[in-house]
């Protein structure tokens, strides 16, 4: 069966409209025929969304319960046998209510998806799950629900639904997006132009680099060479030398000019050896392109400008910055050099930059290693002074009326022997040999002018004559042979110590790693493939590269087996049998990287269900006890009064209404605290922020303590914070009863607040008896009490909670010392920055 296909809405904002958008779809669809149903679809209250479901078909939803409250959800099972072309499956990123079939609703989608349905959903851009830390930082609010990046870039058609922020703020104002009471909170918070520019402006980014991946994917099935311009992409030509920071700062303020633009490093190593360049400084390349946002890469390439230019026009770049050659004058007699050729051969669609440097004529440094692929230019040199060189000196010798005698002309025809095996090689030096043996027995050997050769002693001078050129030729020729294999292996030695060290430090993802592949041996595609048994089909476990993946190893033009039931599949040219010996080392290392990633997963899940185990352990002893403990005292009051055998007076009876009235508060309190922990362990806790001052807060925080136990000073000159009124308080007031639980009597807990910076700190002093430095961050896990503390002192919750709550608001909650004595716990705060205070008329409750 066929995979069924995934169109996203990706929003800018909540209220855009992507769901309004979806069900648009849909009747459209439904008008050419399409069979297709509402899965699951919110509509919010809204009137023009709500009207939108008339005449679509709905599937019924799932009724759950949680904790005493109704829930519905998406039923996967009602929809795979309804078995549609087509549903709508609204909010993918939505966690699902614990006991559903599964934890999140992209999941359900993935089922639908396996089945052969297609599955058109929504998604707001704060739910990617890599932009988590970016959004927060915008908006103060943390995003509890994501999804996955992969899960929506895997999508067949994405579109993004946007608005400008002045528009969406004129819907929120009309009341077409949340209800009355929450416009003005909304729109001075999470709506603010400010929020809703950067959130618009992440959509445009994420949704052009996924329409980039298109473009790669298409430009490589269609084998398009020629740069599009549709962005910049900056190529900086590394060589190694100091002079690449120069260039990757250029490259960076050329990048800044326009957004959107890349830059990506570049160093290209020749296949005879890393010449001339440093490792230490490749290094801090590296890491300085990466911090200005670039991304390095490394190839391997004998034709340097060629290398580059190739790598350019795959990567679609529209500019290469390059340095200044470092080569002396004399130097360029070899050639015009790299700048001049990359330039001269990039064509009408790449610019090339020529960037002047300090190190411009100064010399490489270090000398250019020669091996046996002396080039074209070294093997026509060698020819020229192997057999023109012996013709111009048997016209020079013979107009020469000075005899200089036979073994003189021979020591003169050697030197042009041994001066071709240095430039050209073993067989110009052969023929160099040939050429002149022949020469000085025709022209200077009698009888002169023929072949013949009238002296013993001169046949055995030309013998030796052609005896030491070809030893000579040899064995500059096998010099020349292993100076290649030992820049070659020089070469495969550095690129395998990047591969192990950044394996190890466990830098590489698999993808990273198979894209390493593919730029170092110039392919188009690389994939790993895997199989359960010898019958069993071949699954892609990864894979890189513009080309198709690749299905099979027999379809690749290189596969590397790695063990029985995977292989490395490479597709684009058929590598030489010297590479596959580094190319068997990325595969055997790509195995190890797809075994950890698995092992992780495992890991993470193992400790997600231990950590789960604890809390539900600690959970069924808090209820064993703790919780039945203020309801015993409390069932036992309410009989003492319902009995009639005693007749109780009305102090009695005051006082069996103040045990009840004490244990339900207890009880409440305990509660509270459960569920305080189990949101904060689902994350579904979402701070509304907003500027207060803390003379409104910590005084009310003190409520649940006795009176006189805690002293108050919050002078009126603090800035405002930026935090959540609710949780502040309840924070405070659970750090405040712990400290008055562990004080000694008729010791006041003292609360102050002062302003450092632009934080401001809470400081809640005890004189109790302290805590060690070893156990002050165990007092802030779960379900944890100090020392000897009595079971019915509460679930051992209160501090975790505080310490989640301050967290969820952008603050820290710490244990010192106090000097003479004692524990003070310090909550840090944003300060406001002075900004007047921002009044709505909600509750300080938190939304969920």
């Amino acid at each position: 069966m066929a995979r069924g296909k995934l169109r996203i809405y990706l929003g800018a904002a909540p209220g855009v409209g992507k769901t309004y958008a979806m069900l648009s779809e849909a009747h459209r669809r439904i008008e050419r025929g399409t069979d297709c149903v509402v899965a699951f679809v919110e509509h919010h209250d809204r009137p023009r969304t709500e009207v939108m479901l008339h005449g679509l078909e709905q599937v019924t939803r799932k009724d759950l319960e949680y904790r005493g409250t109704a829930f519905t959800e998406m039923d996967v099972d009602a929809v795979l046998e309804r078995a549609p072309e087509v549903a709508l499956v609204d909010e993918l990123a939505h966690t699902n209510v614990p006991g559903s079939r599964n934890a999140k609703r992209w999941q359900d989608v993935e089922e639908l998806l396996t089945a052969g349905i297609d599955v058109v959903s929504t998604v707001n851009i704060q739910h990617l799950e890599s932009l988590g830390d970016v959004v927060e930082s915008i908006t103060g609010v943390r995003q509890k629900e994501t999804v996955p990046d992969e899960v929506v870039r895997r999508a067949d058609q994405i579109e993004l639904v946007d608005m400008s922020p002045q528009a969406l703020r004129r819907r929120m104002a009309h009341g077409n997006i949340y209800k009355s009471d929450r416009i003005d909170a909304s729109l001075s918070n999470y709506f603010r132009p400010g929020n809703l520019t950067a959130l618009r402006e992440l959509a445009l980014l994420w949704v052009a680099d996924r329409v980039d991946e298109y473009l790669q994917q298409y430009r490589g099935e269609h084998n398009i060479r020629s740069t599009w311009q549709a962005r910049e992409r900056i190529v900086v030509g590394l060589t190694g030398g100091p002079e690449g920071r120069t260039l990757i700062r250029r490259a960076s303020r050329m990048a800044a000019k326009g957004s959107g633009s890349e830059i990506l490093a570049v160093y290209i190593a020749r296949s005879d050896g890393l010449t001339g360049a440093s490792p230490k400084e490749l290094a801090v390349q590296r890491t300085l392109v990466e911090d200005l946002g670039g991304t390095f890469h490394h190839v391997i390439g004998d034709d340097i400008p060629a290398a580059l230019l190739d790598f350019a026009r795959g990567v679609n770049a529209t500019q290469i910055v390059l340095g200044s050659s470092r080569r002396k004058t004399w130097q360029y007699v070899f050639g015009p050099g790299v700048g001049a050729t990359v330039a001269r051969d990039s064509g009408p669609d790449l610019d090339v930059h020529i960037v002047t440097h300090g190190e411009v004529a100064k010399g490489r440094g270090l000398p250019v290693a020669r091996g046996a692929r002396l080039g074209r230019s070294r093997a026509i040199w060698g020819w020229l002074v192997g057999v023109a060189g012996p013709a111009a000196l048997t016209v020079l010798l013979t107009h020469i009326d000075t005899d200089l005698g036979l073994a003189n002309d021979m020591l003169l025809f050697l030197t042009l022997t041994v001066a071709a095996a240095l430039v050209g090689g073993l067989v110009p030096a052969l023929a160099s040999a040939a050429v002149g043996s022949l020469l000085l027995n025709y022209y200077f050997t009698p009888p002169l002018h023929l072949w013949t050769v009238s002296n013993n002693k001169n046949i055995v001078a030309i013998a030796v004559f052609v005896g030491v050129a070809v030893s000579v030729a040899s064995v500059v020729d096998l010099a020349a042979r292993r100076t290649h294999q030992a820049a070659r292996l020089r070469a495969e030695a550095e690129i395998l110590s990047f591969l192990a060290g950044s394996v190890l430090r466990g830098e590489t993802s698999l993808e990273a790693l198979l894209e390493r592949v593919r730029e170092t041996f110039a392919m188009e595609s690389v994939a790993l493939l895997e199989r359960a048994g010898d019958t069993d089909p071949w699954t892609c476990a990864g894979s890189a590269g513009d080309g198709r993946p690749l299905e099979r190893p027999e379809d690749a033009d290189v596969d590397m087996p790695v063990g029985d039931h995977m292989a490395l599949a490479l597709s684009g040219r058929v590598l030489p049998a010297e590479d596959r010996r580094v190319l068997a080392a990325f595969a055997a290392q790509a195995a190890v990287v797809l075994d950890r990633q698995r092992l992780q997963s495992e890991a993470d899940r193992a400790r997600t269900l231990a950590e789960g185990n604890r809390i539900r352990t600690a959970l069924l002893a808090a209820v064993s006890h703790d919780l039945r403990t203020p309801l015993a005292g409390i069932k036992a009051a309410v009989s003492s009064l319902r009995s009639d055998d005693v007749e109780w007076s009305d102090e009695d009876e005051a006082e069996l209404l103040e045990g009840i009235e004490a244990g339900a508060d207890r009880l409440e309190h305990l509660v509270g605290n459960l569920l305080d922990m189990s949101r904060l362990q689902t994350g579904t806790v979402t701070p509304l922020i907003r500027e207060i001052d803390l003379d409104e807060v910590v005084p009310m925080a003190l409520g649940g303590v006795p009176d006189g136990s805690a002293e108050l000073d919050i002078p009126e000159t603090l800035p405002m914070v930026a935090v959540d009124k609710g949780l502040l308080e309840r924070a405070v007031a659970n750090i405040v009863e712990n400290a008055v639980k562990y004080a000694p009597e008729g010791e006041p807990v003292k609360v102050s607040a002062s302003a450092l910076g632009e934080r401001v700190e809470i400081r809640v002093v005890d004189r109790g008896r302290g805590v060690p430095d070893s156990a002050k961050d165990r007092i802030f896990a779960p379900f944890q009490r100090y020392g000897d503390a009595p079971r019915g002192a509460g679930v051992g919750l209160g501090l975790a909670v505080a310490r989640g709550f301050v967290e969820a608001m952008g603050g820290t909650l710490a244990a010192e010392d106090t000097p003479g004595g004692g524990l003070t716990m310090v909550l840090t705060l944003r300060a406001a920055a002075g900004r007047p205070p921002v009044r709505p008329e909600l509750s300080s409750q938190v939304t969920s």
